[in-house]
């Protein structure tokens, strides 16, 4: 009676798995940059937008909603799962349920590093270590925005491999239908096809070198089947094919390459990059040892999603989700021969750290219980209630986006063509849409080279800005004052300005019929003529 009394008590204790769930999740919110840092990117209007079109219309777009330069065009909202979680997300409590959605996601993707690391022997405090290195170095796209998805399901499907790797089952097939999920929940799912191409290679590689009488090419048919199967999943999209030819002929752009800020190479500047380079420099220490333990699997991972970090920074998520647990394992041996060899209070920390995660970690508990959920909802409360204090409020930053501007000049945007920046762009659509359409926006896939270079010509003040503008009949330009276009048209005679607050900056053509219009905001003084 006592055992069965103690055994359903220890249910209602927190595993450490929970407790960093909850720790990050009220961090995130409560202790760290609040709501607003999810809300830095503006991609999230459009995204938030496109769902409640799919909700309201039943059906997929295959043409543009946003734009009038390239309206009619074909589009592919190849998010648009996860367009549809945050539509949801938005009608059930607006910019609050955006937000709250993202910071579950990044609490769960720790939560699950966490565990995993603790799955496969890691010691309790390396895996504490190890967790918060990836979060940190995580925090540069800790946005509300699909790619969450990809960090989330790339840690679930690089444990499920490696079970499958400990002890082979017929579960590691799950991955085709997580390929399915992944393929219209974001364009990442390229992510799964290559770590699963990894395992391939690295399992032909590790059966090569085996004697040649104790092969086994098993593994390396299984991961070629599930590869395979994969594959073929992701055509279950509502574009199929036309689909994996878009993303192909997206990443092969130059122009996209080359200027699109995500794709280049991460500056090695802010506290998050550093715990990336501590990341990235042991990781890569750590290749040696897991080839020489003829875990080529282990190996391949880690160099290539380096390389792929170091050439884009979009990737320094997927690294950091498969290095973790790498680097906490290697440790964690490196730890173990210390203590063997005469280390005492490494032997002692261990020792602890062991006593601790066993009573807390025990396999038939499961990783999430009530804790977690209770906390979503309490901080869910919290944000609601707090939306009136700025600390707490779900909105997209003034110091980001044109919020002043667009209040001050409510009236003077619906209807009308404006040239604006991409992510100006996007808070618009979020603002506005369906009474505005915009020239660009963050879908950089869409739009191509030919626009993105008028678009960069216009940007910085080239002689043909004028022309370009005449082309394309724009009456209103909302630019940052920190353009070198915002310095040019100030000056000139067809464009004046009707608001301007030192950060945005509202002209509007002078039509040669039309008397100017009544300026609508505040203008900076020394801007007024």
């Amino acid at each position: 009676m006592t055992h069965a009394h103690s055994e359903t008590s220890s249910r209602w204790v927190p595993t450490l798995t929970e407790i960093v769930f909850v720790s990050l999740l009220a961090w995130l919110f409560l202790a760290g940059s609040g709501p607003v840092a999810l809300l830095g990117d503006g991609d999230t209007g459009w995204h938030i937008r496109t769902g409640e079109y799919i909700l309201e219309q039943r059906s997929f777009p295959t043409q543009d909603l946003f734009s009038f330069s390239r309206a009619g065009q074909q589009w592919f909202a190849w998010e648009w799962l996860s367009d549809v979680a945050l539509a949801l997300a938005h009608r059930w409590g607006g910019l609050v349920g955006v937000v709250l959605l993202a910071g579950t996601l990044i609490a769960a993707t720790s939560a699950v590093l966490f565990r995993y690391m603790l799955w496969q022997g890691s010691n309790l405090l390396v895996a504490v270590l190890l967790m918060l290195a990836a979060s940190s170095a995580s925090t540069i796209h800790w946005l509300a925005r699909p790619h969450l998805f990809s960090y989330l399901l790339l840690a679930v499907s690089v444990w499920i491999l490696e079970a499958d790797r400990r002890r082979p089952s017929r579960r590691v097939y799950l991955l085709a239908g997580v390929g399915i999920l992944w393929t219209n929940l974001h364009g990442g799912f390229g992510a799964l096809l290559a770590t699963l191409g990894i395992y391939l290679a690295g399992s032909l590689i590790e059966t090569l070198w085996t004697p040649r009488q104790e092969r086994s090419w098993e593994a390396a048919k299984r991961y070629g089947l599930l590869l395979g199967l994969t594959l073929t999943g992701t055509l279950v999209n509502p574009y199929t094919y036309h689909l994996h030819q878009h993303i192909l002929q997206y990443l092969r752009s130059d122009f996209i390459l080359n200027h699109v800020q995500e794709f280049q190479s991460p500056s090695f500047r802010g506290e998050g990059m550093r715990h990336f380079q501590i990341l990235l420099f042991t990781g890569l220490v750590a290749v040696p040892a897991l080839v020489r333990r003829r875990n080529l699997c282990g190996a391949l991972l880690l160099v290539f999603w380096a390389n792929a970090a170091l050439l884009s920074a979009r990737h320094v998520l997927l690294y950091v989700v498969v290095a973790a647990p790498l680097v906490a394992r290697e440790a964690t041996l490196l730890w173990e021969q210390a203590a063997q060899a005469g280390g005492g209070w490494l032997t002692t920390l261990r020792d602890v750290a062991q006593d601790y995660s066993g009573g807390r970690m025990a396999s038939s508990r499961r990783a999430l219980g009530w804790l977690a959920p209770l906390a979503v909802i309490v901080v869910g409360l919290v944000l609601f209630r707090g939306q009136h204090r700025e600390r707490l409020r779900a909105e997209f930053p003034g110091l980001r986006f044109p919020v002043a501007a667009c209040k001050a000049s409510e009236d003077q945007f619906p209807g009308r063509r404006i040239f604006t920046s991409d992510q100006w762009g996007d808070y618009l659509i979020y603002r506005y849409y369906p009474r505005l359409k915009v020239f660009i926006d963050g879908r950089s896939d869409f739009y191509g080279p030919e626009l993105g270079r008028e678009y960069l010509q216009v940007m910085n003040s080239h002689h043909e800005w004028a022309q370009i503008f005449d082309r394309h009949g724009f009456d209103l330009a909302l630019l940052p004052t920190t353009w070198p276009l915002a310095t040019t048209i100030k000056t000139h005679p067809n464009w004046k300005v009707t608001y301007d607050d030192g950060r945005a900056l509202l002209v509007e053509r002078v039509r040669p019929d039309a008397a100017p219009r009544v300026a609508q905001g505040p203008v900076a003084a020394g801007d007024r003529s």
